[in-house]
């Protein structure tokens, strides 16, 4: 099925919160039949869950996409897209988080940071020609973080500090944005606190240092710029161009006496930001959808899921209407037709002219 351009798609979800061991979590078909039953019409599948799928076999199989496709289609779904969030993390990792982030790569990696970075950038290429063979037009992932020790300013940040590592970051990307411009995919960052594309700015920042590369665009998650007190409407405005994908994700942000953005270092269900299951927050979702379709957003309107409160079933189960609620389709003729006026040839004797 193809939309016609400027229909968002949807509901869709992304299962990377939602795999495990256990049934109906335990693989794709499982998975995609309780997405179906639930009232999704796309899933976002994370390449990095062999659960899901084998990334390396999608980029070198069409035979192997095509099933992964009939699958997912018997099941009562479609691919929306593949994401490779943690091997994007991986792209770039200040030495201060190499341990930390060992966990997202292979076993044989950990300690090996130049290795890991290696296999990270190879994982995304693979993601390109597996998006491609999918039939798939974007792709989500994270820029990974150069910077992000230092962005509270104290100590004073030493001069050209910032720009050196966002000049190392669009060197270690542009190649890799140039594997998706060869398959026709859309690189959508999402723009979250940890990464070093973490706001408009830091995008800007990055779409500099990669020549504004046409392929280097934005998935569009407004939980976290609630939790940084940002516009996430006037933010629409201003990327709506570099919008390719968009994550459907509720949060709230409730400043005390005692903690605000940074949090105090406490537990999520604790912290005065939070993210939400869908309707539970404080994202105006009626203002987001309209701005979207305002401005020709076709792309998938995908739930992530993630609450510090509430179960990822009952949240699946209540985002799948929630976002139907929310979709616009656009009419097909201007509400005032009606009334129109007449022949645009007589518009000089409307004015007087003739």
């Amino acid at each position: 099925m193809t939309a016609a351009k400027g229909a968002m798609r949807g509901p869709a979800i992304f299962l990377a919160q939602f795999m495990g061991d256990a049934a109906p979590f335990d693989n794709l078909d499982n998975a995609a039949r309780w997405m179906a039953q639930a009232g999704y019409k796309g899933i976002q599948v994370p390449s990095n869950d062999p659960r899901c799928m084998d990334l390396k076999l999608a980029a070198e199989s069409q035979d192997y996409c095509d099933d992964l496709i009939g699958r997912c289609r018997e099941a009562g779904v479609e691919i929306s897209e593949l994401s490779t969030h943690l091997q994007g993390q991986l792209v770039a990792v200040h030495p201060a988080y190499d341990a930390a982030f060992d966990a997202f790569a292979p076993a044989e990696l950990h300690g090996k940071p130049a290795e890991r970075q290696a296999w990270a950038v190879e994982q995304l290429k693979l993601a390109a020609v597996a998006s491609r063979r999918l039939g798939l037009k974007a792709h989500a992932t994270f820029s990974g973080a150069l910077a992000w020790p230092f962005v509270y300013p104290w100590p004073q940040r030493p001069a050209g500090l910032v720009e050196e590592a966002f000049a190392e970051l669009g060197k270690r990307w542009r190649p890799i944005l140039d594997a998706f411009d060869e398959q026709g995919i859309d690189l959508c960052y999402e723009l979250h606190p940890g990464e070093d594309l973490h706001d408009g700015l830091t995008f800007e920042r990055f779409l500099d240092a990669v020549g504004g590369h046409k392929r280097a665009n934005i998935l569009y998650d407004p939980s976290h710029f609630v939790l940084q007190a940002m516009d996430y409407l006037q933010f629409i405005d201003i990327y709506h161009d570099r919008i390719r994908m968009f994550h459907v994700k509720d949060a709230e942000f409730n400043p005390t006496g005692r903690a605000g953005v940074y949090g105090g270092y406490a537990d999520w269900v604790d912290r005065p930001g939070r993210f939400r299951s869908l309707g539970d927050g404080q994202v105006d979702f009626t203002g987001i959808f309209s701005r979207l379709t305002q401005y020709g957003y076709d792309g998938w309107a995908v739930l992530e899921w993630e609450c510090c409160l509430k179960h990822p079933e009952d949240g699946a189960r209540e985002g799948a209407p929630f976002i139907e609620a929310h979709m616009i389709r656009r009419p097909e003729r201007a509400f005032d037709d009606f009334a129109g006026g007449g022949d645009p040839a007589n518009n000089r004797r409307w004015l007087g002219l003739s």
